[in-house]
């Protein structure tokens, strides 16, 4: 018998391949060199469901891959981080998400992307048992999961809630332009945790006080906004502060957003504030962009408490 989730993690499921350092994109028929290149846990959903194993807290991922190689490296990998894969459809007809990720000199990346399977994943097809009553549901990628996306998303929210469980929301990069994912789906979110970057393109403004106004009016419960270098905002319900990011190496920057959302969620899980749980976050991402890959970093709860404790990641070691 699996051992229970405290967390079941819903949405993009990507294998990445990613490459640094990457200073221009060669023209047609040239080669550059990098210094390294690998295949790695990607999407949203995945990150934060194998970053979240690795602090120790148990974890399941709901989505879809194809039945195929990539399909089989991403089902295997998250099984061999801890992540219960029960909620994991396998389909036939479908091919494994993919992103080939191009990581600058400075750690900033850029990204092509196929949808796969995560294109094709229903509401009808999840089955919100299958990670064994988890008490919270973390909704990764929206943006690009184009069959769920919008009011069958908010079904699907609301589901969660009617069963008691606590319901976070994180957005991506809506290649579409249409922006409008989450917005049916926030009226049931209790902590809404985009990027400054995609927030601004969902609500038309950049302050994160003003994207607080907005996702609240239109239904988020809480809301924390991240802001990359600059740390997050956080509005939960007591005074909203600004915390600050740690120091700390910047090898790649990919996945650092899901890094965060799975520090928080390990603190909500805990039971902590959503200060608390923020702090945390920032540690956790601090950890991810010291090592290639978006999970890479991450090594227990205990190390990244030392780096909150610490202001920054002080030990690193190439």
């Amino acid at each position: 018998m699996a051992e229970p989730c405290a967390v079941a993690c819903l949405g993009i499921l990507v294998a990445d391949m990613v490459a640094r350092p990457v200073a221009e994109v060669p023209p047609p028929g040239e080669l550059r060199l990098v210094g390294e290149m690998g295949l790695y846990v990607g999407g949203c959903a995945a990150n934060t469901a194998s970053g979240l194993a690795r602090l120790g807290v148990p974890v399941g991922v709901l989505g879809k891959v194809g039945a195929d190689p990539l399909g089989e490296f991403l089902r295997g990998a998250l099984a061999a981080d801890g992540v219960d894969t029960r909620g994991l459809i396998v389909s036939p007809g479908s091919a494994t998400s993919a992103t080939m990720a191009l990581v600058g000199p400075s750690g900033e990346r850029a990204f092509l992307h196929t949808f796969g399977g995560n294109g094709d994943l229903v509401a009808e097809e999840i089955d919100l048992a299958a990670c064994g009553a988890a008490r919270i549901l973390h909704v990764g990628g929206v943006g690009l999961l184009p069959s769920l996306d919008g009011e069958p998303l908010g079904r699907v929210c609301h589901a969660a809630q009617s069963r008691g469980m606590t319901v976070t929301l994180d957005t991506a990069w809506d290649p579409t332009g249409r922006w409008r994912g989450p917005l049916a789906a926030l009226p049931h979110v209790d902590y809404f945790l985009p990027s400054r970057e995609e927030a601004t393109h969902i609500f038309g403004v950049s302050d994160p006080e003003a994207i607080v106004r907005a996702a609240r009016a239109y239904g988020a419960r809480a809301v924390v906004v991240k802001l990359g270098a600059d740390g997050c905002y956080v509005d939960a319900g007591q005074p909203p502060l600004r915390l600050p990011a740690l120091t700390g190496p910047v090898v790649d920057t990919t996945g650092a957003g899901d890094a965060f959302c799975a520090g928080f969620l390990a603190g909500v899980a805990h039971g902590w504030d959503a200060a608390a749980s923020a702090r945390l976050g920032i540690a956790v991402g601090c950890l991810a962009v010291s090592r290639m890959g978006a999970v890479s970093g991450i090594r227990s709860l205990a190390a990244a408490l030392e780096v909150s404790q610490q202001g920054g990641l002080m030990d690193f070691e190439s």
